[in-house]
C-alpha cells in the first residue's frame, strides 16, 4: 500500500513537472523578447528538443534577417529540422544558407549536409532514383568546393555507395525486360548501365545478363537479322569469358556459345 502511494506521488509529480514545463515553453512561444526566445531556441537544440527548437527558430528566421546572426539561425533551424528527421525541409534549409551566406562558418558543415540529406532521403532502388542522383551531384560538388575537408572521404564512400544504388536499378530495369521476354530493351538498359557505371560491383552479372539477353534476342529474331544478332551474341560471350573466366555463370555461358556456334556453322553451310 505504502509503495503504491509512492508511485502515485511520483507520477503525479512528474505530471506537474510537464505540465510546467509546457507552460513555459507556452510563455517563450509568445514572447517578444527574441534575444531570449533565440537563446531558449539554441538550449532546446542543444537538449535534443528539436520540435521545440525548431518552432522557435522558424519565426527568428524572419526576425534575423540582414542581421550578423541570420547565418546561424538557419543553421540551427536546418539542423534541427535534421533532428526530427525531416530530411527534405533539412537539405533545402542548408542549401539556402550555403546560397545566402556562402562565406558562414558554416558554409563548408552545410555544404555537405545538403547530400547527405538527400542521401539519407534515397529511396529503395525499385523506385525513381532523382533523389539519389541529386546526392551524388551534391556530394561531389562539396568534394569540388572543399578537397581539402575531412569530409571528402566519407563524401566519396556515400557516392560509391549511392552510384551502386543507381546501378542496382538500372539492373533490375533490364532484368525486368528481360523477365517480360522484351530482349531488345533488355540489351539497351543493360548496355548503357555497363557504360554509365564500368566500375561497379554488379559488373559480372550484368554483363552475363547482357550475354544472355544478347543470345534469347538471337534465337528468337526473324531470319534476317538472326546471323547479325548471333555474332553480337558471341562476341558477348567472348567478351564475358576473358572478363571473368571463372564466373559462377560460365557453364550456362558455355551452352549459349555452344548453341550459338552450331546456329551459326549451320547458317554458313546453308549459303
Amino acid at each position: 500500500m505504502l509503495m503504491r502511494m509512492r508511485n502515485f506521488l511520483l507520477v503525479g509529480l512528474l505530471g506537474l513537472l510537464v505540465l510546467s514545463s509546457c507552460g513555459d515553453y507556452n510563455k517563450i512561444v509568445k514572447s517578444t523578447d527574441y534575444e531570449f526566445k533565440y537563446k531558449k531556441a539554441i538550449e532546446y537544440y542543444e537538449d535534443g528538443e528539436f520540435v521545440r527548437s525548431s518552432t522557435l527558430l522558424k519565426e527568428l528566421l524572419n526576425i534575423y534577417r540582414g542581421t550578423s546572426r541570420a547565418d546561424k539561425v538557419y543553421y540551427y533551424y536546418a539542423k534541427s529540422q535534421f533532428g526530427v528527421k525531416d530530411y527534405m525541409m533539412a537539405g533545402h534549409y542548408f542549401k539556402t544558407l550555403v546560397k545566402e551566406f556562402p562565406r558562414s562558418e558554416y558554409a563548408e558543415e552545410s555544404q555537405f549536409m545538403v547530400g547527405y540529406c538527400f542521401y539519407l532521403d534515397s529511396p529503395n532502388p525499385r523506385l525513381d532514383q532523382t533523389v539519389t542522383q541529386n546526392a551524388i551531384d551534391a556530394l561531389q560538388l562539396f568534394i569540388n568546393l572543399y578537397p581539402n575537408s575531412s569530409k571528402v572521404d566519407e563524401s566519396n564512400r556515400l557516392i560509391i555507395e549511392l552510384r551502386d544504388k543507381l546501378v542496382y536499378k538500372s539492373f533490375l530495369t533490364g532484368k525486368l525486360y528481360y523477365d517480360l521476354g522484351n530482349y531488345r530493351a533488355a540489351v539497351v538498359a543493360l548496355t548503357n548501365s555497363l557504360k554509365d557505371f564500368p566500375d561497379t560491383r554488379y559488373r559480372e552479372d550484368l554483363m552475363f545478363m547482357l550475354l544472355k539477353a544478347k543470345y534469347l534476342l538471337a534465337i528468337n529474331s526473324i531470319q534476317e537479322k538472326k546471323e547479325e544478332r548471333l555474332n553480337s551474341a558471341l562476341d558477348e560471350y567472348f567478351t564475358f569469358v576473358d572478363e571473368f573466366p571463372e564466373s559462377k555463370h560460365r557453364k550456362e555461358a558455355e551452352k549459349f556459345h555452344q548453341t550459338t556456334a552450331k546456329l551459326l556453322n549451320y547458317n554458313e553451310n546453308s549459303n
